[in-house]
């Protein structure tokens, strides 16, 4: 009779840790992710501490082409004449958001020496590009968009936001992974190089 009562309660016992158990294996549904654009005013500054790489220096811009503000495909080449910033950036990615108004910033310390191009990565295009820009007040800065990634992917590139720059007839000088700040010193410095070649 105890031997019975033992089984009883060893069988009830492993059918309730199976049922138990067999609930774990099924996820609960993910939530939706957020479609809009990070609304935080900026990222903390620990995210934006990219790093420069010159393994790539001298290498020539890639041949791919991407939409322009207008709405026209472009290619970096047709840019070709006077130093290129490309910065390829994308809506969801803080340090990206966090780093832009110092972009724009740049971008009008150097008007007429330094083309700065902005391209989005963003994979649903101008319209989630567009929807965040528009509320940012940019004066300088323009909203280029390679919704695909043929230019983030020919360039390399595996993070955002990387920015490289090019000088006056098309070859990279230096590439930054990761955000930065383009007010500092030490990233003026690394543009003036450019500048004066």
């Amino acid at each position: 009779m105890l031997l019975e009562f033992d089984v009883r309660l060893l069988i009830s016992t492993l059918l309730i840790l199976t049922f138990a158990t067999s609930a774990c294996d099924r996820q609960s549904d993910p939530k939706p992710q957020g479609e809009g654009p990070i609304s935080s005013p900026a990222a903390p500054k620990a995210e934006l501490s990219g790093t420069v790489d010159r393994s790539q220096k001298g290498a020539a811009m890639p041949d791919v082409a991407f939409e322009s503000p207008s709405g026209e495909m472009v290619k970096l080449s047709s840019f070709k004449g006077k130093p290129v910033l490309v910065n390829l950036w994308a809506t969801w990615c803080g340090p990206c958001i966090a780093e832009m108004p110092t972009i724009e910033r740049l971008a009008t310390r150097e008007a007429g020496q330094l083309t700065v191009l902005a391209i989005s990565q963003d994979m649903k295009g101008r319209p989630a590009v567009e929807a965040w820009w528009n509320k940012q007040g940019f004066k300088t800065l323009q909203p280029y968009v390679d919704a695909k990634a043929d230019l983030g992917f020919a360039l390399g590139g595996g993070s955002l936001p990387t920015t490289i720059l090019y000088d006056k007839d098309g070859k990279e000088v230096w590439r930054m992974m990761g955000g930065a700040e383009w007010d500092a010193p030490a990233q003026k410095t690394l543009i003036e190089e450019t500048l004066k070649i």
